[in-house]
């Protein structure tokens, strides 16, 4: 049984595809023999030409190729929104393994789908730093993707001024036994960029807006899979902390959350708008350390939505109960003030968390670009290390003050007009 086994494995190798294409060469070089030019032997050599050739054309590989294994998905079509002058993208490429092997993620490229220019470019350890897969302990892809699992690689890229029409995108990968492999495809046109920027949602400053794409768990990675679908509410939100001009966001006893630099700020209406949804009530703790974990209906805590003329949801989360101070369906006018800075909600520490979305209910919706009208740009923290305790870095001297129709960059240090 075992030598039958072997033989039918055989037969499904390179040697016996060669056997067959040889045989279809020996049949064809039977033509010019004296004897085979005969009209029946002709015909006859011809039906066995094309049986041998279509026999050996349909042979299988010695090894499948997984190319086709691997599928590219970009779920939320991206638009381009300006940060410290230059136009961004920001959007997740999802990739699927459905082959039977095991694929190493090599390289990832993002094309201009008209002249295969490449517009940007990671590999190795830069690669598997932006990518996540699906429900997975460990936050960095650093083994291959294996059969059935989902990476997603959060991209951001700059968006030239003489912008592409569409977008597609080439991953290098390769697996063991195999040749290494390239796919392209998840194209994509880009949705233009939203006509109305915003008012400012707090007074004065300093405050840091507190983001960074690369963080695990920040807002720009946290899918929550609500009524069967998956989205990513926080792909813009920002976590707005009052500083003092020394970094400092507390006075005296930092524990309290009533010692915040920022707890009880107005919070204010960005456009005239319609309040699409309203919760109060979620009670906060006296202390920062003894604020207990929530689940996610009461992550948000108490909240305001309002619902702009284009369509789009301004979501203002962790206000202080008893502050609100609008009802669902109230016309609000731009600089209203709508509630406080609170603690309220799933947070470590008093500040108001602010974003964008298609959907009024906070956790339901898929974040979406945004820009405000205008703002001062203070400075920076090049990360988390040190921020609400030590002084910011200055804003780089080619970089103006005065920033207008802009989203403010990672972990900047922003003033709004009082």
């Amino acid at each position: 049984m075992a030598a039958k086994d072997d033989n039918r494995q055989g037969r499904d190798g390179p040697r016996w595809t060669k056997l067959r294409l040889a045989r279809v060469a020996s049949l064809a070089s039977l033509h010019s023999h004296p004897f085979t030019r005969t009209p029946g032997i002709v015909r006859m050599l011809r039906r066995l030409s094309v049986l041998f050739l279509a026999a050996a054309l349909c042979a299988p590989a010695s090894a499948a190729s997984p190319v086709d294994s691997l599928d590219l998905t970009v779920p939320q079509t991206p638009a381009p929104v300006a940060v410290e002058g230059r136009e961004r993208l920001l959007y997740e490429l999802h990739l699927t393994n459905f082959g039977s092997a095991p694929l190493r993620l090599d390289g990832l490229s993002v094309l201009d789908a008209d002249s295969g220019a490449a517009l940007a470019a990671w590999r190795g350890a830069e690669l598997a730093a932006r990518a996540r897969v699906i429900g997975a302990r460990d936050a960095v892809l650093s083994a291959p993707l294996a059969p059935g699992e989902r990476a997603v690689v959060y991209l951001e890229i700059d968006w030239p001024a003489a912008a592409p029409r569409a977008l597609r995108h080439r991953v290098e990968f390769s697996a063991a036994d195999a040749q290494p492999g390239r796919v392209e495809g998840a194209q994509l046109i880009p949705a233009p960029a939203a006509a109305q920027s915003l008012g400012p949602p707090l007074r004065g400053g300093p405050w840091v807006a507190v983001h960074a794409p690369q963080w695990p768990r920040g807002h720009r990675r946290v899918f929550y899979a609500l009524d069967g679908r998956a989205r990513l509410p926080g792909r813009y939100a920002i976590d707005f902390v009052r500083l003092d001009g020394q970094g400092r966001k507390a006075r005296g006893d930092a524990d309290l959350a009533a010692s915040a630099l920022g707890y009880g700020a107005p919070v204010l209406a960005v456009a005239d708008a319609t309040v699409a949804a309203v919760r109060d009530g979620i009670e906060e703790s006296e202390r920062i350390s003894q604020h207990p974990r929530h689940d996610l209906d009461r992550a948000a805590g108490n909240y305001v939505t309002l619902e702009l003329s284009d369509g789009r949801y301004v979501l203002y989360e962790h206000l202080r109960p008893g502050s609100l101070t609008v009802k669902r369906g109230e016309r609000v006018r731009r600089g209203q003030v709508i509630g406080e800075l609170g603690f309220s909600g799933d947070s470590t520490g008093p500040h108001l968390h602010f974003h964008v979305s298609d959907a009024a209910v906070p956790l339901a919706g898929e974040g979406i670009p945004y820009a405000f009208e205008g703002f001062r740009l203070l400075g920076h923290y090049p990360g988390a290390q040190g921020m609400g305790k030590q002084p910011w870095q200055p804003r780089a001297a080619e970089l103006a003050a005065e920033r207008r129709n802009e989203w403010p960059g990672s972990n900047t240090v922003v003033e709004f007009a009082r």
